[in-house]
């Protein structure tokens, strides 16, 4: 059976294929904003050479209705008094100092917030029942709105779902999705846990047509969507909780850069991806990074994620002058349609062209001479924006570049430096389509002494993929004081989460001996509002204490602590892709490897650059900068002063001169 990892990204849609004959293969074609699946469905029948194969996918459709504001029409249920729960939200201030600040909209306006006459209390006893007629009501109003799909999020449903589940069975006959807040978040804050509930119907009926649009083109072979927390889930699943799904992409470069990096002996990595659009970029400390604190486009969204941060900039990124002259990029992209200026139908600049401008980019090489770039369209555009920010045309391209690589410095910044993390004592693992060019030039601004480039950068999401576990969280809140209960009673309420988790991974397919479990509790000191994450061993509140110190800087053990949510990781093992080894060079020499030079600008000044072909190099292989190598889906730069070597699995290790 085939095996095909997709990735759709703002401007290219990326993949990685196994055949039967056991070759590995990639791809990329540009992304069809307007509808993602035709590049999906387009790649796969370009690449699939067999009948059978499965396919497993990272998607943006639940990202973009979110970020667009284009999901379904979407109402909410919840206790009487509590409709404006959503508008209400939590008092914090996210931009102290403006005073023109306004908060996004809610995705529910008014008119189709509801409240029905119930209550469940904190123990999960039932102090008000369900009304059978305000329900029938309810209905009919739904049906005059024309209601596309439904929340239901009622207080205290984590401890008793009863009202949801009934409420469900009667909307059952309007034919909607109705997304249960019990189901997809079983934790307390009945803000967050609506703001999460809604946000997955309001997804969920677009994303179930986009599903539903791959699955009917693969022909009924097998499709699995990439999560947010770095495992894959059914297709079936997807369409239910799509919620899970958001940053599914980005999370796939992740799971790709630490198995590839543990793999080669790098444990503790700065992730750094840069595509068409924009640039994530993660911490990784001998483990994927998990939040369960995330938000989209400024609503909560309590589900776990692999911890990413996003910056708009990315090599479509567009130049542009402020109202006071000054050169900014980004973060509006070209995307892939019109795209850069030199892609033949853009008339903004963007850090692409600014890259071709200076040479960093080969025009016979791009996409392995499949895709050709207008270098000649280019000097007209430079020519009126330099005019304007009187500067000169070289001027401008490096300011271009410099302001680019200013943003993502700033982002790596947040992830490490404000976090207690010295970057210096990790290496930058480069990829996306444009991260090449940019990673030994943000390795000098952070003092990073190694890039770590993959093979096929451009498409380690896709990579990613494949290498994903199937993984599936379960939480559940329990609001206990540590002094009153112990291990091994804690161990039991574990129990009903261990069983969900083993029957899920065995329905999708996983044997009960590859599944492992991992348990978790959020824990805080009393009277805190917030909770750290700790691994559910014997000396669970020791480690508490510890983390608490590392994270804050202090810890009190003269204080109470409280466990308030218990969490189940279920995590299974299916087929995986193995990276053979490259063959040794005879030597350190490239000369085999070297097809062409060219003059280059690094620092105002042009020098003599050698291009190098990266399929022609072998383990032991050395590159001295400056250098540009080309390969099918990336362009790496290495500036003067700069030598990367060629690792047994094909990586290219860059030691960057650090001042």
């Amino acid at each position: 059976m085939e095996i095909i990892g997709v990735d759709t990204g703002g401007t290219f849609t990326d993949f990685i294929y196994k055949t039967v004959d056991g070759k590995w293969g990639v791809y990329k074609t540009l992304s069809t904003p307007h509808n993602p699946a035709e590049a999906v469905l387009k790649g796969i029948k370009h690449v699939v050479k067999g009948k059978e194969f499965r396919v497993i996918h990272g998607s943006t459709v639940a990202t973009n209705a979110i970020l667009e504001r284009k999901g379904a029409y979407t109402a909410f249920i919840t206790n009487k008094g509590f409709e404006d729960i959503i508008e209400i939200g939590r008092q914090n201030r996210s931009e102290l100092y403006n005073l023109f600040y306004r908060r996004n909209k809610p995705l529910v306006p008014k008119e189709l917030r509801f409240g029905l006459t119930c209550r469940v209390d904190s123990k999960g006893n039932v102090l008000v029942d369900l009304d059978e007629d305000e329900i029938e009501e309810l209905v009919k109003k739904l049906e005059e709105a024309e209601a596309e799909s439904i929340a239901v999020c009622f207080i205290f449903s984590y401890l008793n779902p009863e009202h949801e589940l009934k409420v469900e069975g009667s909307f059952k006959r309007l034919g909607l999705p109705v997304s249960l807040s019990h189901r997809i978040l079983s934790e307390f804050r009945e803000y967050e846990r609506a703001s999460t509930t809604i946000i997955n119907a309001y997804v969920a009926p677009k994303m179930k047509r986009y599903i539903n649009n791959l699955i009917e083109g693969i022909g009924g072979n097998e499709l699995r969507i990439m999560q947010s927390n770095g495992g894959s889930i059914s297709a079936e699943v997807a369409m239910n909780e799509s919620v899970r799904t958001i940053l599914s992409g980005p999370a796939g470069g992740a799971v790709g850069a630490f198995e590839i990096g543990k793999m080669a002996g790098f444990n503790r990595l700065i992730t750094f991806d840069m595509g068409g659009t924009s640039t994530d970029v993660s911490l990784i400390d001998n483990k994927l990074p998990l939040t369960f604190e995330s938000q989209i486009a400024g609503f909560p969204v309590k589900v776990p994620m692999i911890d990413i941060h996003t910056v708009g900039a990315g090599g479509g990124s567009i130049a542009y002058l402020d109202a006071g002259g000054s050169l900014k990029v980004g973060p509006e992209s070209a995307g892939a349609d019109p795209g850069p200026i030199c892609y033949g139908k853009g008339e903004k600049i963007t850090v692409t062209d600014a890259n071709l401008f200076l040479g960093r980019l080969v025009p016979e090489f791009f996409l392995g001479g499949n895709m050709k770039l207008a270098r000649d369209r280019l000097d007209r555009y430079f020519k009126e924006m330099a005019k304007e920010a009187k500067l000169s045309e070289l001027e401008l391209a490096e300011g271009i570049l410099t302001v680019a690589n200013a943003n993502m410095e700033r982002a790596i910044r947040v992830i490490s430096v404000d976090r207690g993390y010295d970057p210096r004592e990790f290496a930058l693992f480069s990829f996306g389509g444009a991260g090449g060019m940019h990673a030994a030039f943000l390795a000098r601004l952070l003092k990073i002494p190694k890039v770590f480039v993959p093979k096929n950068p451009g498409i380690l999401s896709a990579i990613g993929m494949l290498l994903a576990d199937i993984v599936k969280d379960y939480s559940l809140t329990v609001m206990l004081k540590a002094d009153e209960t112990n291990y091994d009673e804690i161990k039991v309420l574990f129990e009903p989460l261990d069983e969900s988790g083993i029957k899920d991974l065995m329905a999708e397919g996983i044997e009960r001996d590859k599944i492992v479990l991992e348990r978790y509790l959020d824990m805080r000191y009393v009277g805190q509002s917030y909770e750290i994450v700790v691994p559910f061993k014997e000396n669970y509140i020791e480690q508490f204490h510890k983390l608490h110190e590392r994270n804050y800087g202090y810890a009190d053990e003269s204080k109470r602590v409280e466990i308030v949510n218990i969490r189940v990781r279920a995590i299974g093992s299916p087929e995986k892709p193995v990276f053979e080894k490259i063959p040794n060079a005879k030597s350190s020499s490239i000369e085999d490897a070297i097809i062409g030079e060219k003059q280059v600008i690094f620092d105002s000044v042009e020098k003599k650059t050698k291009i190098v072909d990266r399929d022609r190099l072998l383990f032991g292989s050395v590159v001295e900068g400056p250098a540009i190598v080309v390969e099918y889906s990336s362009t790496i730069v290495l500036p003067p002063k700069c030598v990367g070597r060629i690792d047994e699995f094909g990586n290219l290790i860059i030691d960057v001169e650090v001042d």
